[in-house]
């Protein structure tokens, strides 16, 4: 694609050879602007600066088509201009360059001066304006979609790690809890087998090597144990388990010490207690609700709270929820929440935090008193997602960009089909004898045109017919109130 659009750009430079829009230029001096609007497409990528400068003198030349294919060089210069100051130096230099050079053309010269300054305002907007602006856009799209990405990456790997660290730090916690839970009992099978190695020593010897050996095993058993689950602590004095953690008890012991911190809650309890559910149950319904009542602490304070306990079908529900609150919440990490999912979904349950329809924020989660004995974690920890498509990130403004575009190039464009239709259908060669026959006052407007069309009109509103006999030759005829006002011959 390197030298496909400057190909192009010279091909629409050269139309006015074939198709002459006005009182056209040399032919050669044609072709050289079609070669310098060639160039100025290749530059512009590279050199965008001097591309957008030298659009300037195209402007001294009646080649319209060339003309019009700056817009593209502005455009691609716009897009690759780091600093914004610098572009709009630059685009009121080109405007004043341009438009000093419109003034250079032959055929301003018998045109008022308002005109002139008017038609180099109009030029200015569609020729610079627009496509710079749009050009602008779109060019400052691509560095700040790199930049949303890299924040977005960012973003999503630091949720997951978080996430991540949580769910590690509750398996820990839970490592801990087995270790007190399984090391009492451990301890308890230990004094057992020494008392029976005692009892075995006097009155069955023949069971004495078999109770040393459970003795000396369930030791071992309890020194392994500490130091495969020591090491997965992180907290170095966990929070012992007693026989009324879960409980209604330890529930209603909760509520009322926030209750004593000020909060306002209140307690719904319904079903068995649970003092013979699982120890892993009791443990979760503990952590659920003390983390729900600590997150009302901290971000809603003066809301009204709720807590629901519903014991039934060997399930136990649990739900805490908190109305709206007066003060703003406060921006948690969510690593308790993250770690009472990791919790209950190893006991086979399910868990949810949010904000309901109603507002507020509602805690829930869903155990069974009894749960499997190697249930998996329902939440395992996700791979980060992609990064999210330039597109979608920029929407409103590539299509910000993509309209100015528009606005840009289809008045330029449709003005141009409409002229080349006019050039290519006009019959516009007229001969010697008849403009000798046209008599200035007398002759209409009406008249011509229904044998030789509108010609080619210039920027001075009077016509231009190319002669059947000289091909460098132009018959000029004005018209004022429809009729012939003067006429001349004339050479580009």
């Amino acid at each position: 694609m390197r030298f496909v659009w400057p190909s192009l750009a010279f091909l629409v430079g050269l139309v006015p050879l074939i198709a002459p829009l006005a009182p056209v230029p040399h032919p050669l001096l044609t072709i050289a602007t079609a070669a310098w609007i060639a160039v100025l497409v290749w530059l512009a990528p590279r050199k965008p600066e001097w591309a957008l400068l030298l659009t300037a003198p195209l402007f001294a030349v009646n080649n319209l088509w060339a003309q019009a294919a700056t817009v593209f060089v502005v455009f691609t210069a716009a897009r690759r201009v780091p600093r914004l100051g610098r572009l709009w130096a630059l685009l009121g230099l080109a405007t004043v360059l341009q438009s000093a050079f419109s003034l250079l053309q032959e055929s301003y010269r018998s045109m008022p001066l308002w005109e002139a300054v008017a038609g180099a305002a109009i030029s200015a907007v569609f020729f610079v304006l627009f496509p710079a602006v749009s050009g602008m856009l779109l060019g400052r799209r691509k560095p700040m979609v790199r930049l949303l990405q890299e924040r977005n990456d960012y973003l999503e790997r630091a949720r997951a790690l978080t996430a991540a660290s949580a769910r590690s730090e509750e398996r820990a916690h839970i490592a801990g809890e087995m270790h007190d839970m399984l090391g009492h009992r451990l301890s308890l099978i230990s004094i057992h087998a020494g008392a029976l190695e005692l009892a075995t020593a006097r009155k069955a010897p023949q069971l004495h090597e078999q109770a040393e050996l459970i003795r000396t095993t369930s030791s071992l058993a309890m020194a392994e144990l500490r130091e495969i689950l020591g090491v997965l602590r992180t907290n170095p004095e966990p929070e012992s388990l007693d026989e009324d953690t879960g409980t209604r008890t330890d529930i209603e012991s909760l509520v009322a010490g926030s209750v004593a911190a000020g909060i306002t809650v209140t307690l719904d309890w319904t079903g068995d207690d649970l003092h013979g559910a699982d120890p892993r149950t009791r443990r979760a319904v503990h952590r659920v609700v003390r983390e729900a009542l600590t997150n009302v602490h901290k971000h809603a304070p003066e809301a009204r709270t709720r807590v629901q306990v519903a014991v039934q079908g060997g399930r136990a529900r649990i739900q805490v929820l908190n109305g709206p609150s007066a003060t703003a919440p406060g921006k948690g990490t969510r690593r308790g929440l993250i770690g009472l999912e990791e919790r209950v979904g190893l006991l086979g349950g399910s868990f949810s935090a949010g904000p309901p329809a109603e507002g507020g924020f509602r805690v829930a989660a869903d155990v069974p008193l009894h749960p499997a004995a190697q249930a998996q974690s329902a939440a395992e920890v996700a791979e980060v997602p992609p990064p999210l498509a330039a597109e979608v990130l920029t929407v409103p403004r590539v299509l910000g960009g993509g309209c100015l575009g528009l606005l840009a190039l289809l008045p330029i464009a449709g003005a141009l089909i409409v002229l080349l239709l006019f050039a290519l259908l006009n019959p516009t060669l007229m001969n010697a004898p008849y403009f000798d026959s046209l008599r200035v006052g007398v002759t209409t407007e009406q008249e011509v045109m229904d044998q030789f069309g509108v010609g080619q009109l210039g920027v001075d509103g009077c016509s231009r017919f190319r002669t059947s006999h000289n091909a460098e030759l132009y018959y000029k005829l004005c018209f004022r109130n429809g009729r012939l006002a003067s006429k001349e011959q004339e050479r580009p």
